[in-house]
């Protein structure tokens, strides 16, 4: 729709218009959505069908028998939930949804979800095997969080288990990733079948080592690494020193940072910070 050469405004394939820096990295601002209310969304529904020419057949055939000489881990990404009908569909409406028109919210929901389910179902069927399925649902921000724990229960745990069985059916892991301070709902994530949590945002107040200490017998982890900490990255080394050794006991964990890795950071910090995290992570 747009574009200079400081940001770059345009609209993507789910009707939400959204503006990007080109001259620094954050998150981009979202400026108007197509689906609105109920009525535009019965537009937007109608074109929601699992047509087969929505899969990129020619790269699976192209590159699956490679992931699977390299033993690669393959993972397949649902496309529903809260953050997505939030940042890619409504926008702040949502909120008033939730209160005012809870039936519009978990029909917007169980649509995406449905036509995520029939599309793998055809992937699955055709050959293309997975090892575990994760989606997007930031539920956080900074201290708290964007919803009761009763309204998780009411609008979208339901969805959440379906998509954990649907995987655990087929054997495979359930990955969940939820930006911010989501510590009252992890119990509930676990009981929807989550196998593992990503990425434990420290700044927001989560801890990975009272997480693993509470929780892990029955969840795995991925993150738990303060981002904010690689400037310098000296701090960075000794945060690694302090949570991986105690995040590894007994498996369950992978290295990561808890969010994007800041561009400030140089490739030679990121060559470190991969040669310490597989001595810290190594069992030899």
């Amino acid at each position: 729709l747009e574009e200079t050469e400081e940001y770059r405004v345009y609209t993507t394939q789910w009707g939400a218009t959204k503006k990007d820096w080109l001259h620094a990295t954050s998150t981009p601002q979202y400026l108007d959505f197509a689906v609105k209310d109920p009525d535009s969304w019965a537009k937007a529904k109608e074109r929601m069908q699992p047509d087969p020419e929505r899969i990129d057949w020619a790269r699976l055939k192209r590159e699956y028998r490679s992931w699977r000489e390299q033993g690669d881990w393959i993972s397949a990404a649902f496309w529903f939930g809260f953050e997505v009908t939030y940042s890619h569909m409504v926008g702040v409406p949502l909120f008033l949804a939730m209160v005012e028109r809870p039936e519009w919210v978990i029909d917007m929901v169980n649509t995406m979800l449905d036509l995520s389910i029939a599309l793998f179902d055809m992937v699955w069927e055709a050959g293309y095997h997975f090892d575990q399925v994760n989606w997007w649902n930031d539920m956080g921000y900074k201290g708290a969080q964007f919803m009761s724990v009763q309204m998780y229960r009411d609008l979208f745990k339901l969805a959440d288990r379906r998509a954990a069985e649907w995987a655990h059916g087929r054997g495979l892991k359930v990955y969940y990733h939820s930006c911010g301070n989501v510590n009252p709902f992890v119990p509930e994530l676990i009981d929807a079948g989550v196998d593992m949590l990503n990425p434990m945002e420290v700044k927001a107040g989560m801890d990975p080592l009272a997480l693993k200490a509470k929780y892990g017998q029955q969840l795995a982890f991925h993150g738990g690494l303060n981002a904010m900490l690689y400037d310098p990255p000296e701090r960075m080394w000794a945060e690694m020193e302090r949570v991986i050794p105690a995040m590894k006991e007994n498996g369950g964990y992978v290295i990561g940072t808890d969010h994007s890795i800041p561009d400030s950071v140089s490739l030679d910090q990121y060559r470190q910070f991969v040669s310490l995290a597989k001595r810290l992570g190594s069992y030899d």
